[in-house]
């Protein structure tokens, strides 16, 4: 059987690993097994895709690509969901927070150590998605950002050198 690029199926999760969900379609009797990378399993953030789906689940997929023997087959559960609430063409969700969670602080204060560093990076949707911010003002919050960060590593590093020279 030959899936249909394009075209939307139900199929059933039967395997979970850390890059993607395996998921079987049964069209006219035959099966077909096709995987669903992480990028592709929600429209938010995915660190553990059980948290979003788990085997023996029906779910909704959209068949992005079949390789030319037909063997590879790339799957989309989230787009082959209703689009969020407020997207339009080419926008996500996810990306640079709008309650502001990867601005740096007003003030330049620095983010105590014992904070986990957000985990963002930038893709081209989230740079050139034209939501509520130009393409100028994410570029320098990003930039802002990473040199926060930088700078944090760097302090970070010459305390372990010195805490490091004192043992000596």
């Amino acid at each position: 059987m030959r899936l249909e690029v394009g075209k939307i199926y139900e199929g059933k999760v039967t395997g979970i690993t850390k890059f993607g969900a395996f998921v079987d379609v049964v069209e006219d009797g035959k099966k077909t097994t096709g995987m669903v990378h992480i990028s592709e399993i929600a429209n938010t953030y995915v660190s553990e895709i059980k948290d979003h789906v788990q085997e023996g689940q029906t779910v909704k997929v959209k068949v992005l690509s079949v390789s030319e023997d037909g063997k590879k087959i790339s799957m989309s559960i989230k787009k082959a969901a209703p689009r969020p609430e407020g997207a339009s063409d080419g926008q996500r969700t996810g990306g640079f927070r709008r309650d502001g969670g990867n601005r740096p602080s007003p003030s330049g204060a620095r983010r105590q150590q014992s904070q986990p560093a957000e985990q963002f990076v930038p893709t081209r949707s989230t740079l050139t998605e034209s939501g509520n911010q130009s393409f100028e003002d994410m570029l320098s919050r990003f930039k802002a950002s990473s040199e926060e960060k930088i700078g944090d590593m760097k302090k970070a590093k010459e305390n372990k050198r010195r805490s490091n020279s004192h043992r000596k």
